[in-house]
């Protein structure tokens, strides 16, 4: 008889160890220890789509993927520019980390030994794939090439190179003397999705989710548009009659409260006539719902592969992208459309079309998928887990957002590395540093620790942020409480 209960106690013990990467859902259902990740990244993408409720802007797949998870509507990155934002959310790590601040720095020449997120699935089994831009590219001239990439991170990489390289001399330039991947210009293309290098990327994408359906994988699709130049088949221009598309409103006395260390566009639109202006974003939103189109055909072929109930989906932007706010264009901000990203992730059998509002960071994705899937994460990881949110997203969370960017960014113009950078006369100092915190309801800048300015924003009743509160004396007390978290985050007295 002891001999018997001995046994079903030692039965009893292992059938309740949860298995590694299993963990528990609102619905009691339990997670695979195998799931796949689709990672889609998507290049210059802001929330104005219409599954973040763009009355305009046609988005229908990532609404159709945000019904079958998470959407995160109030996700920032750490910093407004390309390299610097995808070194830190592929690395789990902060920029003054990974000590990525340009288009230049190749992470692996400052942090050469981490462990980056795709390399931690490669690591632990997972076939590991790139299509299209994850790390770093110059674009458009590195398209088709490995651009910054990393190596050690894949199995395979794929560069597609499509039409829209070759289309290139004819597209209408409205900064004829700027580099392509910077000043405003689009094109309405002629043939196919599929001739599109994008277009391209989902077709190679497709094929290797079918040609390793049967193992898991870690698959990372990275999207060029909508960054520039604005170009994509005719028929989604189509959709976007220039008569329909509306220039933000910007108050006449705008900038008067904003410190010029804040400003990346000077003058202001950059002296682009209104007209200008209505093509660039109609460009902008018709390369939106091409790209989102592409999102459509994998989000297919994972239904149709009877992947959905064990793939993890995750959508993801570098940064937002200006449009004329505060006659801002692009990125390189410290505003809330530059540094604020569509975020969608999708578990199967966690929350489903439910969206969150609480504040996160795209470094918290690195975290999130390595518990999901059972990995063991680095260390280093500055980001926070949001499988909370993903069962519950109305969860409590007290994490507030942290973003970053150096005046270089903002001023654009060197004098001498011992001087700085030269604005309208204003010597800035060649580290000086923009840092910014985002609560649920508040937005608090400060240039250089103040030297040059601070910000202060009600996002909740001042959403497109046109007053700037941080030297009113009813909000002194909001100012030094942020300014106590955001001095406290970066190590600073």
């Amino acid at each position: 008889m002891a001999r018997i209960v001995q046994v079903i106690i030692i039965i009893c013990f292992f059938v309740s160890i949860p298995t590694v990467g299993y963990s528990q859902n609102t619905n009691s259902q339990n997670l695979s220890a195998k799931f796949n990740v689709l990672f889609i990244s998507i290049d210059d993408l802001n929330t104005d789509i219409s599954a973040y409720d763009h009355k305009l802007v046609k988005t229908p797949n990532i609404e159709r993927l945000a019904k079958r998870g998470v959407q995160f509507n109030n996700a920032y990155c750490q910093y407004p520019l390309c390299n610097p934002s995808r070194a830190s959310i592929m690395t789990g790590m902060r920029p003054d980390s990974t000590k990525v601040y340009n288009l230049t720095t190749f992470f692996r020449n400052t942090i050469p030994n981490t462990v980056t997120l795709p390399q931690l699935f490669r690591n632990n089994g997972y076939y590991s794939a790139r299509v299209g831009k994850i790390y770093h590219y110059g674009v458009p001239g590195q398209i088709g090439t490995n651009g910054m990439d990393d190596s050690i991170s894949w199995d395979k990489v794929i560069n597609p190179k499509g039409r829209d390289r070759t289309d290139e001399p004819k597209l209408t330039r409205f900064m004829p003397k700027v580099n392509l991947g910077v000043g405003l210009t689009y094109l309405e293309a002629e043939g196919t999705d599929e001739e599109q290098t994008d277009g391209m990327s989902a077709t190679e994408s497709i094929k290797l989710i079918e040609q390793n359906k049967d193992q898991p994988f870690f698959m990372a699709v990275g999207f060029f548009r909508p960054h520039l130049p604005f170009i994509a088949p005719k028929k989604y221009f189509d959709l976007y009659p220039i008569e329909k598309i509306e220039l933000p409103n910007v108050p006449s006395d705008d900038l008067e409260d904003i410190p010029e260390a804040a400003l990346y566009t000077k003058p202001s639109n950059w002296g682009l006539t209104e007209k200008q202006r209505k093509e660039a974003i109609r460009g902008y939103y018709s390369s939106v719902t091409f790209m989102d189109a592409q999102v459509g055909r994998l989000l297919d072929a994972v239904d149709r592969l009877g992947l959905a109930e064990k793939t993890i989906i995750v959508l993801w932007s570098d940064h937002g992208f200006n449009l004329g706010e505060h006659g801002q264009w692009e990125k390189r901000s410290l505003f809330e459309k530059s540094v604020k990203s569509p975020l969608v992730i999708s578990v199967p059998g966690m929350s489903r079309g439910k969206p969150s509002g609480r504040t996160v960071e795209l470094l918290d994705i690195y975290p999130t998928l390595a518990e999901l899937c059972g990995l063991k994460s680095p260390n280093n990881l500055s980001g926070k887990s949001l499988i909370s949110l993903l069962k519950d997203p109305d969860s409590k969370w007290n994490h507030p957002a942290y973003s970053q960017l150096l005046l270089t960014d903002t001023t654009g113009r060197q004098t001498t590395k011992q001087v700085g950078f030269l604005v309208n006369e204003r010597v800035y100092p060649p580290n000086s540093m923009g840092r910014s915190i985002r609560t649920e309801r508040w937005r608090y800048t400060e240039w250089d620790n103040g030297k040059f300015g601070s910000e202060l924003y009600d996002e909740i009743n001042d959403p497109g942020e046109i007053t700037n509160l941080a030297q009113d004396s009813k909000h002194r007390k909001q100012v030094q409480r942020l300014l106590k978290l955001l001095r406290e985050h970066y190590g600073q007295q």
